[in-house]
């Protein structure tokens, strides 16, 4: 443990609370000091969610240490009970609390209450967030489900999503989408919206929907070895994925690939005119591992973009990542220091960053466009609208929120780039739509001539000397919109024969760029 002044994900008890709070009828007992509590702010504020975590505190203070700490533990989760009358309840200790050794496990065992109580031992110092929801989802399973008879018609569990989750709300409504379209019915949802009751009934299910591996995959492994429930191991994030998930559902069940495609926009814009110029965008990945490796498969093979950097904070998930990396020729990047990541998207320079809510900032620091893929998010990633990531619309709202970053660039860019035409000037009258602006004179430079709107590869006569173009800043010349690269090349070989340059060089055309944005 470090102190930061931010992190990816906060301690073991945070991602046990995302746990209880998905669910109904369930409470956990915090064995916690005061200061301990600011999780809640977590849901009320940025999920923006209409009642509070049913989390109790202990809340201790530096007083009681010096006493019997263990009689506050017993006393809240006594009164909790009496208070909330859960069907289950979870019982644990914050990172501070850990420190205490009081055991709250076994303390709630003594008080005899006609509920379960399960103990979690979530390593505060050595493991985080994720982990913590993973092995508490995992233990509500392994203490409340059992052998149950199968339902009549072939159901699935959705396992996985929990509050505080990316889009998890939406997401469930698409995969329910895809799995009714052939015929297969929902038996359970969990941890989202479950009571205990519905944990101890997930064993009627045919096979389980493991949508988020981060939250969820432990308990799927169990249920696949106790409760004979075989789980899917595609996350439908993206068209192809999408397509592979319904394929892998058909292998599961026997039943007819079964796919509409009708509400599919996603492909047809990623081809259109609008959106051609932005292939070879090259992009920079960072998030949870379930996402990075989803979204690095749709930047390459569905929007036509180089990946040049991928990572992931959840050290959980970094051998399958580091497995991803490897497909496209790259190291992963496994950090939970904002600071290190910021180090590598300097580095590597790129035109977009897929990433979290850290990594927008770090985009805004660094003039780069950000869409947000993974967890953890700020309060503009819970919509009030329908905006899921899996599914077939899931795709569309990928390729809007990939796209719509750079496309606003652009404007930015195009902006600058026309600066001294005489409607952007800070001179300008008012709106070109009827009004008219006046004219400012500009000083044009007597070797300006008129070039064709492409590179040439061919040398330039500029006075008494040829210019000549080299390759590496002719490609990197092409990366520039087609409508305004003929005027960024008019500038560059204006802007190297006034300085009697020769062989224009990347150095060059940048210098170029920089002189004219002046």
């Amino acid at each position: 443990m470090k102190l930061t002044v931010w992190t990816y994900e906060g301690p073991p008890h945070v991602g046990a609370m995302r746990v209880a709070t998905a669910m109904k009828g369930m409470h956990y007992v915090l064995h916690a000091p005061q200061g301990d509590t600011y999780a809640d702010l977590l849901f009320t504020m940025i999920e923006r969610r209409n009642h509070r975590p049913p989390v109790t505190y202990t809340t201790f203070q530096a007083r009681d240490l010096g006493a019997d700490t263990a009689y506050l533990f017993k006393d809240a989760a006594m009164a909790a009970y009496e208070r909330f009358k859960p069907e289950a309840m979870i019982v644990g200790a914050s990172c501070t609390a850990e420190l205490i050794q009081d055991d709250p496990g076994g303390l709630a065992e003594t008080l005899g209450l006609p509920i379960p109580a399960i103990p979690l031992e979530l390593p505060s110092y050595q493991r985080k967030e994720n982990f913590g929801a993973d092995e508490t989802f995992f233990q509500i399973v392994r203490h409340l489900a059992k052998p149950v008879q199968k339902t009549a018609r072939i159901t699935a569990n959705l396992i996985g999503p929990t509050a505080l989750g990316f889009r998890h709300r939406d997401d469930i409504t698409e995969v329910t989408a895809l799995l009714s379209d052939m015929g297969i019915g929902v038996n359970v949802v969990a941890p989202f919206d479950a009571r205990p009751s519905d944990i101890a009934n997930l064993g009627a299910a045919h096979f389980n929907v493991l949508m988020y591996p981060e939250t969820a995959e432990t308990a799927a492994r169990w249920m696949e070895r106790e409760l004979d429930l075989p789980y899917t191991k595609v996350v439908p994030i993206g068209v192809g994925a999408t397509r592979a998930f319904v394929s892998e559902i058909a292998s599961i069940t026997g039943r007819n690939v079964i796919l509409d495609e009708s509400r599919l926009r996603m492909p047809w814009y990623s081809a259109s005119v609008d959106s051609t110029y932005l292939t070879g965008k090259r992009v920079f990945l960072f998030g949870d591992g379930t996402h990075v490796a989803a979204c690095a498969r749709i930047a390459r093979d569905e929007m036509g973009f180089e990946v040049v950097g991928m990572g992931c904070y959840n050290r959980e998930q970094a051998r399958m990542l580091r497995g991803v990396a490897k497909e496209f020729g790259l190291e992963a990047l496994i950090t939970d220091d904002y600071l290190e990541v910021e180090r590598r998207i300097e580095e590597l320079a790129p035109e977009l960053i897929l990433g979290t809510q850290m990594e927008r900032h770090i985009g805004k620091r660094l003039g780069i466009p950000c869409a947000v893929i993974s967890a953890p998010v700020h309060v503009q990633d819970f919509p009030a609208r329908y905006s899921p990531q899996m599914g077939i619309e899931g795709a569309n709202v990928i390729f809007d929120t990939w796209v719509h970053p750079l496309v606003m660039g652009l404007e930015e860019h195009l902006l600058t780039m026309f600066r001294e035409d005489f409607e952007f000037h800070d001179d300008a009258g008012a709106s070109h739509h009827g009004h008219k602006a006046k004219p400012r004179e500009v000083e044009i430079s007597e070797h300006v001539e008129t070039e064709t709107d492409t590179a040439q590869s061919a040398p330039v006569n500029r006075g008494t000397f040829e210019i000549v173009w080299l390759p590496a800043a002719e490609k990197e010349l092409k990366k520039i919109p087609f409508f305004v690269r003929g005027k960024a090349k008019r500038n560059t070989e204006t802007f190297a024969s006034e300085r009697g340059v020769q062989e224009i060089s990347v150095d060059t055309l940048y210098e170029a760029k920089a002189h004219y944005a002046r």
